[in-house]
């Protein structure tokens, strides 16, 4: 399912669970699919598909945005919170961090659905948990 597909099943979705705002950004390299979920413009989902995987990634905050004495601490919270968390797992890219979801690209809109739906609770949750290590 290619990108612009995905953008028009999801605003005709009639999921139960979310509402879904997106729209496809032109990039020389790859178009990405910014996808709201429920409203919440602070933690929007980039879709991007290639030949081997989609992935969905929310970006959480910036390095500098971290407490500098509890970096290291944050660091280990982070890799300890990728096993439990169901479906999605922590990643630094440059200076931002992020949280990320991988499907194969084979997967069933069904499938990305409830991806993004899932990415986009647990990137609030992860907020939640680590807000103490941020500054304000």
């Amino acid at each position: 399912m290619d990108l612009n597909e995905l953008s028009i099943k999801l605003a005709n979705a009639n999921s139960q669970t979310a509402e879904f705002e997106s729209f496809i950004i032109s990039n020389s390299s790859q178009d990405v699919l910014q996808i709201i979920v429920d409203g919440n413009d602070e933690l929007p989902i980039f879709v991007t598909r290639t030949e081997e995987q989609v992935l969905c990634i929310s970006y959480l905050f910036n390095e500098e945005e971290i407490k500098p004495e509890q970096k290291v601490e944050l660091n280990n919270l982070l890799l300890q919170l990728n096993v439990p968390m169901p479906l999605s797992a922590f990643a630094k890219i440059d200076d931002k961090y992020a949280i990320f979801g991988a499907l194969s690209t084979t997967s069933t809109f069904e499938q990305i659905e409830h991806e993004i739906i899932t990415l986009a609770a647990n990137s609030i949750d992860a907020l939640e948990a680590i807000s103490e290590y941020l500054t304000d």
